[in-house]
């Protein structure tokens, strides 16, 4: 079976969460990581930070880089990506996992929420694609895998957070756009989304809709992650994904390990009918 041995992930958003998941399964792999978030220092309130991160990896039989990084400095992105390729030799796949979400109507978000979540989401997954793909180009199996979901033009998922909408939809829309512009390079662009809600640091900002009892944790979209990033880049792109479906079509027909608490019932995310 293909793995990530000595491939190199460069991945936003890894100092907890999904990001940091998917870090540590690739590590398994013995791949390396460059371990990248804002967080540096420890937070009062959120788990993680990069030093963290990397030290998982490492314990896991990976190669770890941490990076501070704020997605939104373009500058410091091309920075990022320099380094890493400089570290380990080049790049052979990006996971923009880092994001923003505020679910609020048009007339509660302050517009300095809608800027946060248009450079975090949109403008920094463009201009970590950008900086990556002629490290990319050189790869033998090159991936972009955006953690944004299928584009559903149902009008409920516009009514109550339209700014975080457009804003998750823009990461998909480069997905459409790119997985064609970069078909012939051979550069795999997906997008990857979880059938239920996960249980992250992001339930803090839902206002207690959800209950992590009937959420999956991380892993299973790591191991997700991990399936399509081993898959031919040249086979598969251009794809919204959904994390069960992934795994199943690998073969994994039991997912109630995945389960925060096996056997409640689970609440299914975000723009899926």
């Amino acid at each position: 079976m293909p793995t990530l041995k000595d491939k190199t992930l460069f991945i936003t958003g890894a100092s907890r969460g999904i990001g940091r998941a998917i870090a540590i399964r690739a590590a398994r792999d013995g791949a390396n990581i460059a371990v990248t978030a804002k967080s540096d220092k420890p937070h009062p309130q959120l788990p993680g930070t990069i030093h963290t991160t990397a030290r998982e990896v490492e314990a896991a039989g990976g190669n770890a880089l941490p990076i501070r990084l704020d997605v939104r400095d373009e500058h410091a992105v091309q920075d990022a990506i320099d380094q890493t390729a400089k570290q380990f030799g080049g790049i052979d796949a990006l996971i923009n996992n880092a994001s923003a979400i505020t679910l609020l109507g048009t007339r509660e978000l302050k517009m300095a929420r809608f800027d946060l979540m248009f450079s975090v989401n949109v403008r920094a997954t463009y201009a970590c694609s950008q900086a990556a793909l002629p490290h990319l180009l050189k790869s033998a199996n090159p991936h972009i895998l955006n953690l944004s979901p299928p584009l559903n033009m149902d009008s409920v998922w516009f009514r109550d957070h339209l700014a975080y909408t457009m804003a998750k939809y823009g990461m998909s829309m480069c997905v459409l756009g790119m997985a064609e512009e970069f078909r012939q390079d051979g550069v795999a662009v997906n997008a990857l989304w979880p059938r239920t809600v996960i249980a992250t640091a992001a339930l803090n900002m839902l206002g207690g809709r959800v209950s992590e009892e009937h959420c999956r944790r991380p892993e299973i979209m790591a191991d997700a992650a991990h399936a399509v990033l081993c898959q031919d880049s040249r086979a598969l792109t251009g794809r919204f994904l959904l994390d069960e479906d992934v795994l199943r079509r690998q073969g994994v027909t039991n997912l109630d390990h995945y389960a925060v608490k096996p056997g409640a019932p689970l609440m299914k995310d975000l723009f899926l009918d």
